[in-house]
């Protein structure tokens, strides 16, 4: 479709490039968008600084045009007495026996930009927050939020100097000599009149707070040996991704780390995202470390507490009962727990359908990630805005 514009006297509204500019940049946007499932599944980000650089693959943009031809009849028009599923006109390409050859036409332009990861990390803010953040109202507390201008002192910085301030008190010390020679009658004229210390002013600067609440996000991973390579990945990226959203959006927000097998171990943030284990899977390890880590420091009628967990599902099954009576403990004590099956293969139990079955509780959310693809979209449904649960 074509876009016919009025002529228009103001030189911006005339300018043509400021719509191609805004076009590329919605162009841009989309793509991100639509790559953030690869991005975000790609081991390559774990640990990275916000500062690096990924490439994002951009379709480029043409403008609809009329296209004059020669003024003869065309192979793929018709006179009106064709009829229902005839053929009109033939395909040029090919031999003439099904096959085609190599094409001559002009191929689509792709070109890749780049964006760094912080970009990335802003795109996703924009659609994820952590649910029910208000509920724990006891654990509203103040922090530090910045800092605003509060009226003027004598002393400071000279990046804090109050240029008109100061210039006005330069000016009121010029009107008072003025008025004081007139006092006295005598003919001393004013010729040059320079700034003195006593004139400077600088803005005084006082601290401000804004009211948060108390939260804590326990970060659980199953690390034994049913999580290969490709499962481990996945699930460091879905909690690098979900660790760098909370630091991003809240300021008063504690982390914990928590990796096991048949035994559980409260880590440090290094050893989570790059320490390497094996062996059987007990899964209530996991939480049962996570309810221990509670109980010690993160008492439920102060903080918020956000739990999430991430498995390939495997797990022996004189565990399974186990592991859903501390499903719904933590569930309890939980404004959300989350629970991410990775990839999960046939095994003779399904943990996510028996703790689906079993955890009534609302703040209980499972899903699956089946290929690396969908562990956005996992991201998505676990802490999508304005849910209610």
């Amino acid at each position: 479709m074509a876009i016919f514009r009025d002529h228009k006297s103001s030189p911006v509204e005339h300018d043509r490039s400021v719509e191609d500019r805004r076009r590329h940049r919605q162009l841009v946007q989309k793509s991100i968008k639509e790559n953030l499932g690869d991005i975000l599944s790609e081991e390559s980000i774990i640990g990275q600084s916000k500062d690096k650089k990924i490439k994002i693959p951009i379709r480029g943009i043409k403008e609809y045009q009329f296209i004059y031809g020669k003024n003869v009849p065309s192979v793929g028009s018709g006179d009106g007495s064709e009829k229902k599923g005839q053929v009109i006109g033939k395909d040029k390409g090919g031999d003439g026996k099904g096959k085609k050859g190599a094409g001559n036409d002009e191929g689509e332009d792709i070109y890749e930009t780049e964006i760094t990861l912080e970009d990335v990390l802003s795109y996703i803010m924009e659609e994820l927050e952590l649910p029910d953040m208000d509920k724990r109202k006891i654990s509203l507390i103040q922090t530090e939020n910045g800092t605003k201008k509060s009226g003027y002192q004598r002393h400071g910085i000279k990046p804090r100097l109050a240029k008109k301030r100061t210039v006005i008190e330069k000016i009121k010390r010029k009107q008072g000599k003025i008025r004081a020679i007139k006092e006295i009658g005598t003919d001393e004229e004013i010729v040059r009149f320079p700034f003195k210390d006593d004139d400077l002013r600088y803005y005084k600067i006082k601290k401000t707070f804004k009211r948060e609440c108390n939260a804590v996000i326990l970060l659980i991973m199953d690390v034994s040996g049913s999580m290969d390579s490709t499962k481990k990945y996945l699930a460091r990226s879905f909690f690098f991704i979900l660790s760098q959203f909370i630091k991003r959006k809240y300021n008063n927000v504690e982390i914990a780390f928590v990796a096991h097998s048949t035994v559980a171990k409260e880590v440090n943030e290094f050893e989570f995202f790059h320490k390497v284990e094996s062996g059987g899977t007990y899964i209530s390890s996991g939480i049962n470390k996570a309810l221990e880590i509670i109980e010690k420091r993160y008492n439920p009628d102060n903080w918020n507490i956000y739990s999430f967990y991430v498995s390939d599902g495997d797990n022996w099954t004189e565990d399974n009962q186990r592991a859903v009576e501390a499903a719904k403990n933590l569930s309890n004590i939980s404004n959300m727990f989350g629970y991410a099956e990775i990839m999960s293969g046939y095994y003779s139990t399904n943990i996510k359908e028996k703790l689906v079955r079993e955890v009534k509780n609302s703040s209980f959310v499972a899903v699956s990630i089946k290929q690396k693809n969908e562990l956005w979209l996992a991201l998505k449904n676990m802490l999508k805005k304005d849910i209610v649960r």
